[in-house]
């Protein structure tokens, strides 16, 4: 029996199980991750090492840096991941990875990783989309969470609002057309003299602002629920510019809550748009990606949602950031499926979730 026949074999097999362990592994970007997830639905181990220190010095990821570390790492977090879930490494029923998006080199590393588990050990290999781990994030934080549902989708890199048909089968209703929302904050935050990261040290400080200090312009797209950061970051750019150059102090705290309102009403009011023009998306809503631990997002789309009296879903705080425990949450539903990866998995940088399927208001 070859080794795919083998793997297949055994998914067949796992399939029929009562529960099913996966150890999955998360190195798409600054952060190595892994945990041990069950059923798609519980966590029993998540260890995440965090990269900020290697990177605050430069100011933001360096992707060399960020690939070296993971080399590092990655053996220490599946570690100890498989002690904090009391298992070894023979009792998990598979291995799962993020294969896209990402830096190249750091998916490389995660990817190269997990195949040698997978060989070693003879289990199935998942490759997760890191966007899908994203929205499964919400299915750990709410095991009442079924598809289908509207889900906002806001990070670093990413910027989509999808509509989760099921489990793996997404619709893309809209998505940034330039900058992603995440991209914008540390952007803003590093003209503002803040440390990296950015983004939560924005939120931060905008707590404490006047959010009506600076009017910013409100960016048009093409498509209808589409987004688009870019020239909302070039008009507070100059304008703290100008500030300076007319020797003011910057109001950072006001400046914060201003940037901060310009790019959370966009957000909320596209996802909205798309919800009130085609009622029948958004039986409930989710927040994914690292910037739905956005205080004010959080805040407002709670406020759309309940005048609308639908049910907002958001990840724990500490599932919003990359982990290991959402990669294996998709994972799950994939093994279900039957969806492995044999030994010539590789890393696709600008893997897509889906492609775009145009939703008419």
């Amino acid at each position: 029996m070859t080794y795919n026949e083998e793997m297949r074999s055994l998914t067949a097999e796992i399939r029929g199980k009562e529960h099913v362990n996966i150890l999955s592994l998360e190195t798409s970007c600054d952060e190595t991750a892994a945990a041990v997830v069950q059923d798609g639905r519980v966590i029993r181990s998540n260890i995440v090492f965090s990269q900020i220190d290697l990177h605050a010095l430069y100011g933001g990821v360096v992707p060399e840096i960020a690939s070296r570390a993971h080399v590092e790492a990655c053996d220490r977090v599946i570690d100890e991941a498989l002690r904090a879930a009391g298992m070894t490494a023979q009792e998990i029923d598979a291995c799962a990875v993020t294969y896209g998006p990402g830096l190249v080199g750091a998916l490389l590393t995660g990817v190269s990783c997990m195949k040698g588990y997978s060989y070693a050990l003879r289990k199935p290999l998942i490759p997760v989309n890191h966007i899908e781990g994203h929205i499964a994030a919400n299915y750990l934080s709410h095991p009442d969470l079924k598809p289908p549902f509207l889900c906002l989708v806001v990070s670093g890199g990413h910027s989509h609002l999808v509509r989760v048909e099921d489990y793996g089968v997404y619709t893309l209703i809209g998505q940034t057309t330039d900058d992603a929302a995440g991209e914008a904050f540390d952007k803003a935050a590093r003209i503002l003299g803040l440390p990296y990261p950015g983004g939560p040290r924005i939120d931060a400080l905008a707590e404490e602002g006047n959010p009506h200090y600076l009017q910013l312009p409100n960016p048009h797209t093409e498509g209808r629920y589409d987004y688009s950061f870019s020239g909302l970051k070039t008009a507070f750019i100059n304008a703290c510019h100008r500030m300076e150059q007319r020797g003011e102090t910057l109001p950072k705290a006001d400046l914060a809550a201003s940037f901060r309102e310009a790019v959370v009403s966009m957000l909320v009011e596209k996802a909205m748009l798309a919800v009130d023009e085609n009622p029948e998306l958004a039986p409930a809503i989710a927040l994914a990606g690292g910037v739905s631990a956005n205080r004010e997002l959080r805040r407002r789309m709670q406020a759309a949602c309940d005048r609308r009296g639908l049910p907002l879903y958001m990840p724990e705080l500490q599932l919003c950031g990359d982990n290991g425990a959402m990669i294996g949450s998709a994972a799950y539903y994939r093994l279900m499926r039957g969806e492995i990866a044999d030994l010539t998995l590789n890393a696709v940088p600008a893997l897509r979730l889906v492609e775009r399927r145009t939703v008419h208001g």
